[in-house]
């Protein structure tokens, strides 16, 4: 027998609406397309520091080997390519540096007026004074930075390039 004489009705139903649904699809949708300029830009700076960080350890690769190991070491910058090769006089010695998808090699410094974009070469020979070389990388959005080897310390350094 019931208590109190009803019968007890369960009229109430679990779930959620379409018009609910369709209300919080379209605030997410909203939200992607506020933020996805501002993630695909901050992938893009992400790339292109990678990249100038991969190019001053790659330069302070080839200066390091020449000194400890006493061997003449060729460095070469392909802005075709998109990549940077370092070559030892040791047989088989051969590493390469290819640029992150998004960022290119736009100079290769000291820039010479016949051919842009030739790939250059550059020698770093034990105990000699290092060239003043330097490369020139850009992302997608125009942002740009350089990375130059000092002549006097020897050190690659990164320059912001401002628009």
């Amino acid at each position: 027998m019931p208590i109190g004489g009803r019968l007890p009705t369960c009229l109430t139903t679990a779930g959620i609406t379409l018009v609910e649904l369709v209300v919080v699809v379209a605030i997410i949708a909203l939200m992607v397309g506020i933020s996805f300029p501002a993630i695909t830009s901050g992938i893009d700076s992400l790339r292109l520091n990678a990249a100038t960080n991969g190019v001053v350890g790659f330069f302070n690769t080839g200066l390091n080997r020449a000194e400890r190991r006493q061997q003449v070491v060729a460095i070469t910058i392909s802005k075709t390519e998109n990549e940077i090769t370092m070559r030892s006089t040791e047989p088989g010695f051969v590493r390469k540096l290819e640029i992150p998808q998004g960022v290119t090699i736009t100079h290769i410094f000291p820039e010479l007026p016949d051919n842009l974009d030739a790939p250059r070469s550059f020698l770093l020979y034990p105990g000699g004074t290092v060239p003043h070389f330097g490369v020139q990388l850009m992302n997608r959005r125009n942002v740009e930075r350089i990375v130059r080897v000092d002549p006097i310390t020897g050190v690659p350094r990164v320059e912001r390039v401002e628009p």
